[in-house]
């Protein structure tokens, strides 16, 4: 038993600080582990984070696979699957637990399957079975549609929905196969090249439902891949979710995310058309009632040409102008006559005007006029400048500091009799007088404090 030296300084650690250092120690000295097992204890909280744990029949080991890894594991593991995962180990000091962080999870022996997906996908890669210019593009609008897929699986009737719903006037052309085990890839492979012969199909789609790697294997068989390059008409696949990728995906002239998406990706959209059809009935309307309406307005203009161009017409026309021209000479008559009228008249008034009496008279009104004009003048004159010794006598009393120290302000001098302006003029023990509306008094200024 180590008994403690006198003296000797101990080390003593919080939890949280030894807890750390083991994680770190842990952490550092594991890089990323592939671990199988069984899972039990499978929880999913609101916040999308699994937990679990990892477990064979001798040990057992708590796991966490967050949110954003765990978003493209499809499908959701269960309690008793037997996974594959690639985990970092650590140790979870709130609950001072050994811990595995989960960055990958895979079914178990879904890695040889993903191995042998790569390698058949990189030799019909090299083979040039995918390449682009081999794509052929899909008809605008298809008269049959071909549907290769289970007869009675729900992505028939998402396909079936969709067509109706985007496309009822394609014929529809099943082929039913298969879609899942051994008997699949066969079954495909005959009915790609079996129902352009039986049907004069636009366009196929080879579609199924989602599922795990191994649900969708009959869809990652070198010969599908083939039958599918093979196949006369234009094919589609719809497999698996939007996740999912398959041979059959690569290999199709064009490839939809979900079985739906493919019937989408065929068809038009009908109610689109019938909304184009409404545009364009809009538009002739629209182009007919514009010509009937130039029409009309082309007979209206030949109407009153020919109405113009008349005998009738230009008849009238003269007599009209006949009738101006008389009350034209009418007019200048009167004002001859009008004329000679006004300069009698004025020979007239310039006559009596000579007379000397006349000529008194004249003046005496404009005496009268005058005298009106002066009184007028003198009583404007005395208002103006009467104004202007109100207003002076205003602005006067505007600027007289009494007046504003009759508004409430206060004037404060130097001891020498300056109006002081700034408190920077005065220093500590200056006496001042301070001048009010009714008064005022002496003070001292005092040190700031």
């Amino acid at each position: 038993m180590n008994r403690p030296v006198p003296g000797a300084a101990r080390t003593v650690y919080a939890v949280s600080e030894l807890a750390d250092i083991l994680r770190g120690l842990i952490e550092d000295s594991l890089p990323s582990v592939w671990v199988s097992g069984e899972i039990s204890n499978f929880s999913r909280p609101a916040s999308g984070h699994w937990y679990f744990t990892l477990k064979d029949d001798r040990a057992q080991l708590r796991c966490a696979m967050f949110k954003n890894t765990n978003y493209y594991v499809r499908p959701q593991p269960k309690d008793g699957d037997a996974v594959l995962v690639r985990a970092k180990v650590g140790i979870y000091p709130a609950r001072g637990e050994l811990q595995m962080i989960v960055e990958h999870l895979e079914a178990a022996g879904t890695g040889a399957l993903l191995r042998a997906f790569e390698q058949l996908k990189a030799k019909l890669a090299a083979e040039g079975l995918f390449d682009a210019a081999l794509k052929r593009p899909l008809p605008a609008v298809p008269r049959v549609i071909g549907v290769i897929t289970s007869g009675t699986g729900a992505a028939l009737q998402d396909i079936l929905n969709a067509l109706a719903r985007r496309w009822p006037l394609a014929a529809v052309a099943l082929y039913p196969v298969p879609v899942q085990g051994s008997q699949a890839p066969p079954a495909i492979v005959r009915a790609l090249r079996e129902l352009p012969e039986r049907a004069p199909a636009d366009v196929i789609l080879l579609a199924r439902g989602g599922g795990s790697l191994e649900d969708l294997w009959a869809f990652n068989d070198e010969a599908v891949a083939r039958a599918i390059r093979a196949c006369p008409v234009p094919v589609v696949s719809g497999v698996g979710h939007e996740i999912d990728f398959t041979i059959a995906d690569f290999a199709a002239d064009v490839r939809a995310a979900t079985p739906t998406a493919a019937a989408e990706l065929v068809t038009p959209d009908i109610a689109e058309r019938y909304g184009r059809i409404d545009s364009l009935d809009i538009q002739l309307i629209g182009l007919v009632q514009r010509r009937i309406q130039l029409a009309r307005e082309q007979l209206l203009q030949q109407a009153g040409r020919l109405q113009r161009l008349h005998p009738g017409r230009r008849l009238q026309e003269r007599a009209q102008r006949l009738d101006e021209l008389d009350q034209r000479l009418r007019h200048a008559m009167q004002m001859r006559l009008q004329a000679k009228r006004e300069a009698l008249s004025l020979h007239s008034r310039r006559f009596e005007s000579a007379a000397p009496l006349a000529r008194v008279l004249q003046w005496q009104e404009r005496l009268r006029l005058l005298a009106d004009r002066l009184q007028r003048g003198s009583h404007r004159l005395l208002a103006e400048r009467a104004a202007q010794l109100r207003q002076a006598e205003a602005l006067l009393n505007s600027l007289n500091p009494s007046a504003v120290l009759q508004r409430g302000y206060a004037l404060a001098m130097a001891a020498d009799g300056r109006v002081l302006h700034s408190a920077d003029e005065l220093a500590a023990g200056d006496r001042v007088t301070v001048r009010l509306a009714d008064g005022g008094f002496e003070a001292e200024v005092l040190p700031k404090p």
